[in-house]
């Protein structure tokens, strides 16, 4: 089915998970963009939500005029916030019609409120990669149970899902793609680290992870696109999206940042999507779909672009993406365990109390010592997620602190 079906003359009611990161602030200037397109739906926010900044969320409050607001850090929260406390962005979704959720926050803390809106049958335009990595296995059948789409703000996935509508106009995520599929290519930038050696990359130090050669993300997923565990999450994201086996899923290393996802075909032919390096393009593809309209992103010049190249990537520097396939293979609550592992090993290397080349390594062995256990409920999903982190902080308590 099309996502938004409602009447086209009727506003697009939208609520913003996480309004105040990097893409939350972003599908704000898609939203106010569209306003200014005299073809585009009515865009309405009916609610927002935030981690703790308190004064930006007041700032698009008033800017937009919406009334309905969360934010999960009591401190700072006013009496214009409705819903405060860590359960407040799903006690949002629970509260406010909608008609889309962009669900936008970093980390699992997002996982609830999303699978709120997906209990709800609403559509969601997904950037937090946790709800399909460690929930995939119940948000997915949930979502296509309930008539929830849900559309993947993320420039790899949202150029995958351009392909492979070329090929099946009806494949709307979570969808199974067309068996003439024989596998799907998502590419990465090789991050800040893609030419160091070995020796150099596990010296690195947050400052030099943060130094991403291509997009402007927030500091978690800079990080992760740093080891490449961004792509490994991707990889698995795009499993569950699309119905893809381990076996269908390859990704190739292309610095350029222009081609974001390829398909090939059975008879040899490849599909592929470029355009330039701005999420406000999948962000929009998600809020006017199945409709394309002019965009605010720069154009993507072809004759100015020079070549485009694309490396295998070296899996002994960057094993994250090893991780993903065993995730896939092994099923069940593998995927919130690497999650949790890797989210909470990135904040010890914020705190410098473990070196780069841990961060990966922790992910790993947080899966060798906990066993998956199959997924019948979000408590499963968030009971791993504690065992994981448990794991991780016991890990890091024993490791030297990094130089």
């Amino acid at each position: 089915m099309s996502p938004h079906s409602h009447s086209p003359g009727d506003p697009l009611r939208i609520i913003v998970l996480g309004s105040t990161g990097s893409i939350g602030t972003q599908t704000l200037e898609v939203i106010d963009h569209l306003s200014r397109l005299p073809d585009a739906r009515p865009v309405q926010i009916v609610g927002l939500a935030a981690g703790s900044n308190a004064a930006l969320l007041s700032q698009q409050a008033a800017r937009f005029n919406v009334r309905h607001l969360a934010l999960s850090n009591p401190h700072g929260a006013d009496a214009s916030v409705r819903f405060v406390g860590p359960g407040a962005p799903k006690a949002l979704v629970g509260a406010v019609d909608a008609d889309l959720v962009v669900a936008a926050m970093v980390g699992a803390a997002g996982l609830p409120a999303t699978l709120a809106a997906v209990e709800r049958g609403l559509d969601v335009a997904l950037a937090n990669k946790e709800t399909l990595v460690a929930a995939g296995s119940i948000v997915a059948p949930l979502a296509r149970r309930n008539g929830s789409c849900l559309l993947p703000v993320d420039s790899e996935h949202a150029a995958l899902w351009l392909c492979l509508q070329s090929v099946d106009p009806a494949c709307c995520p979570p969808c199974i793609a067309p068996p003439t599929v024989r596998r799907a290519i998502l590419t990465a930038s090789g991050g800040p680290f893609r030419t160091w050696t070995p020796d150099r990359i596990a010296a690195a130090t947050p400052e030099h992870a943060l130094a991403h050669p291509t997009w402007s993300m927030g500091p978690k997923i800079t990080v992760d696109c740093a080891t490449l565990m961004n792509k490994a999450l991707e990889v698995i994201e795009a499993h569950w999206l699309f119905g893809l086996p381990s076996d269908k899923l390859d990704v190739l290393i292309h610095p350029q940042s222009i081609v974001h996802a390829l398909v090939e075909l059975q008879d040899g032919s490849m599909l592929a999507q470029l355009a330039t390096a701005d999420m406000r393009t999948p962000i929009q593809q998600a809020i006017t779909h199945p409709r394309r309209l002019p965009g605010s992103a720069p154009r993507l010049s072809l004759e100015r672009m020079g070549s485009l190249t694309f490396e295998t990537p070296d899996v002994t520097r960057f094993p994250a993406l090893t991780l993903a396939h065993r995730v896939i293979q092994t099923g069940g609550t593998a995927g919130a365990i690497v999650n949790a592992a890797n989210e909470l090993a990135v904040g010890a290397f914020f705190e410098r109390r473990i070196a780069f080349s841990r961060i990966t390594d922790l992910a790993a062995a947080a899966l060798d010592a906990i066993t998956p256990s199959p997924v019948r409920s979000l408590h499963d999903v968030l009971d791993a997620d504690a065992r994981a982190r448990d794991f991780v902080t016991r890990q890091v308590g024993r490791s030297p602190a990094a130089r």
